[in-house]
């Protein structure tokens, strides 16, 4: 899963977003990359995101776990304006990336993520914990993907931060 946060104290919030899902039943966070301070993508906002990715087990259904989510980001304090044709800041984002190599297109959720081998501050960080983790719709591997978008990146638009550290 993807977690980025631009509005706030976006590290202490993804630690914590991430703290929550770790303590449901159902499941088992068990690894979680370093946070990346990223530019803002495909948006206009001064506020640069802090993006992670986590890997957990699960006994929900991609349907229930995009639920859960979507209550712990609402906890959380987002605020979906679903009347905005652009990106918005946001305390808090949770994006269901790849649900082990499941394909499947709903009306509310599309797996894999339909813009995940596009976005490097998806990438970056999913890479460091997940390299050999298929796009079950490319074929290539995480690392593979990540390298492809690497190449045409500036140093400046991501940077690997600690937990501990200011972005």
């Amino acid at each position: 899963m993807g977690l980025g946060s631009n509005l706030g104290d976006s590290k202490k919030l993804l630690l914590r977003a991430w703290q929550t899902l770790a303590a449901h039943p159902c499941i088992s966070a068990d690894r979680l990359s370093s946070p990346y301070a990223t530019r803002p993508f495909a948006m206009e906002s001064t506020h640069w995101f802090v993006n992670a990715a986590g890997g957990m087990k699960t006994s929900l259904s991609p349907h229930e776990l995009l639920s859960l989510l979507l209550k712990i980001e609402k906890k959380f304090g987002r605020k979906r304006d679903q009347t905005s044709t652009t990106h918005q800041d946001r305390t808090l984002d949770l994006d269901l990336l790849l649900y082990d190599e499941r394909i499947m297109t709903t009306e509310d959720l599309i797996l894999p993520h339909p813009e995940m081998h596009k976005r490097l501050f998806v990438l970056g960080p999913l890479a460091e914990i997940a390299p050999a983790a298929v796009h079950p719709t490319t074929g290539k591997t995480v690392a593979e993907l990540r390298e492809v978008l690497a190449d045409g990146v500036k140093n400046d638009e991501m940077k690997r931060l600690k937990w501990s550290q200011k972005p």
